[in-house]
Parts: structure tokens; sequence; C-alpha cells
């Protein structure tokens, strides 16, 4: 078996987040799908558990991150072109997400990023393989 990540994220209203990341393109996995979590497919290998915050808590001690005033983490996503860079921040915009900041394509990489219906920072972006190479 490959290695696998499940980033998990605690979610205010799982419908709500749900609808927001299939209106970008995303897909979930039904088989871990519940009134308490979904498990949204990014790859093959790579995936995020939505949990409602009530549930989220039982993994941890800690309180969880106030993402208004807070970072707790940038998610990344390297994808396989600038134009799905663009069609997957674009919807997340458009279904209530906010633009986190500007749109950069200085590097070898395309990057775009947003904040989702909680908060969080996801980071999209496009590496070009002719500039990468040097």
């Amino acid at each position: 078996m490959s290695t696998k990540i499940f980033v998990n994220l605690p979610v205010k209203d799982l419908g709500r987040s749900v609808a927001f990341f299939t209106a970008a393109g995303f897909t979930f996995d039904p088989r871990f799908t519940d009134d308490n979590a979904t498990c949204m497919v990014i790859s093959d290998d790579i995936y995020a558990m939505l949990l409602v915050e009530p549930f989220f808590r039982t993994f941890t001690e800690k309180e969880i991150a106030d993402t208004a005033t807070t970072t707790e983490a940038i998610v990344a996503v390297g994808l396989d072109s600038k134009e799905r860079v663009d069609r997957i921040a674009e919807a997340a915009v458009a279904g209530g997400g906010t633009a986190a900041k500007r749109t950069e394509h200085e590097s070898p990489m395309y990057t775009r990023s947003f904040f989702d219906l909680d908060g969080h920072h996801w980071e999209l972006f496009w590496l070009d393989p002719a500039l990468a190479e040097g």
C-alpha cells in the first residue's frame, strides 16, 4: 500500500462544507462519511477529513484554532495545470470562500490561495516543469 495522508479539519456545518468543495470540483468517499465526518478526495493518496467540531474535539484536548485570528496550517495542493488551479480557486471564491492572497506567478510555481467557509487556508499551485528544471 502506498503512503496516504489524511488532513483532519474541523467544520461548523458539514453539509455546507460538502456543497462548497463539491462546487470546487472535489468528490467524497461515502465509505468514510456519516453525520460527523466526510472524506474529501484530493488525489489517490491525499484526503481531507472534514469533521464537525464536536467530533473533531474527541481527537484532541487542545482548543480548536480560531481561524478568524490565527492560521492553523496552510494546506498546499499541487495540481496538474494552471487552468485547474484557476478553476478550483474561482469556484471556491464564488461559493463563499475568500481569496487569501494575490495570484503568484513570478517563480516556477503558479499559485492561488483561498480561505474556505471555516477559514482554513488552502494554497493551490502548478509547478512549471520546464522552469523547475532550471
